[in-house]
């Protein structure tokens, strides 16, 4: 078994996630850490980070280090070789209202499975009425659902956001959901799941009520950075990239980031909303970069 990659959250209300609330859908506290998963592999407890395999010279934080001195995975693996964890290794990110007893432990928010031998690729999500019990056998923290919501409208969901404080200091709110309906598929049919962002979301909003007015003076492109250019994505982003083991400058690798997430999570909404434009993409990916070295100013 190799490392695997965790499958990307979407944004509520996108392409990738259109009809996800068409059902039971479960509601989960949305942690503001680094990802992380482990497996079982040549005998030993095996980490990953968001992106690669971790190893005792490239270690993400402190969490391979982590697992290497607590047991409770090696007895879980021991037992449950085909099964992998994914989750929030919960150390100072962009959010640093959680609790103090919080800090510096791991919180799966999935459990993967692959039937028979643990080599195989075809892995299927395990519904947490299946692993809740399984991983409070041996002690292993996990993010529990808060809700459970039938057809939800968006309102419905927007209200959730201000209610989690799911390991947060007293008087504090968490950074955002997640929706998973485990009976979904999007419209490329993949399993995929749904985040609100809290402070994105509230930035967004207030943006979008003028969206359609700066249109008409400014050109498309500003009115899409103007719109989908969020501090809070940048500062997010930024974050990431400052948890990362890496040697590699920061703000290059910071332009690109966020102009792929532009382009990645946001063309289809952006096509829609101002009706198939005709788009300078050379233009846009200008505006992008001067927008997000405003939103970082210590780095440029």
């Amino acid at each position: 078994m190799t490392f695997s990659k965790y499958q990307h959250v979407a944004r509520f209300g996108t392409a990738e996630t259109n009809g996800i609330e068409d059902g039971k859908c479960y509601v989960f506290p949305k942690l503001d850490g680094t990802n992380g998963s482990l497996w079982f592999a040549d005998g030993k407890v095996q980490a990953g980070s968001r992106n690669r395999h971790l190893t005792p010279d490239a270690d993400n934080q402190g969490f391979l280090a982590h697992t290497m001195f607590d047991g409770r995975y090696e007895l879980f693996f021991r037992k449950q070789p085909n099964y992998r964890l994914y989750g929030e290794w919960l150390v100072p990110h962009t959010l640093k209202t959680y609790r103090e007893d919080a800090w510096r432990k791991f919180y799966v928010f999935d459990v993967m499975k692959t039937e028979g031998c643990a080599l195989s690729d075809e892995w299927r999500y395990v519904h947490p009425d299946d692993y809740t019990e399984m991983l409070e056998f041996y002690g292993i923290d996990y993010i529990p659902f808060t809700h459970i919501v039938h057809n939800p409208r968006p309102d419905d969901l927007h209200k959730l956001l201000d209610r989690n404080t799911y390991l947060m200091q007293e008087g504090e709110i968490g950074e955002g959901i997640v929706i998973k309906n485990y009976d979904y598929l999007n419209r490329y049919g993949r399993v995929t799941w749904a985040k609100l962002v809290r402070n994105e979301f509230k930035e967004r909003h207030v943006k979008s009520m003028g969206a359609t007015v700066q249109q008409g003076t400014q050109g498309i492109e500003e009115a899409i950075v103007d719109l989908y250019v969020t501090n809070a994505l940048v500062r997010k982003e930024l974050a990431k990239i400052e948890n990362e083991d890496s040697q590699k400058p920061v703000q290059p690798r910071l332009l690109s980031t966020v102009y792929h997430c532009i382009l990645t999570e946001e063309t289809w909404n952006f096509v829609k909303k101002f009706k198939n434009p005709v788009i300078d993409f050379k233009r846009l990916q200008k505006l992008v970069t001067q927008r997000t070295k405003e939103y970082a100013p210590e780095y440029f």
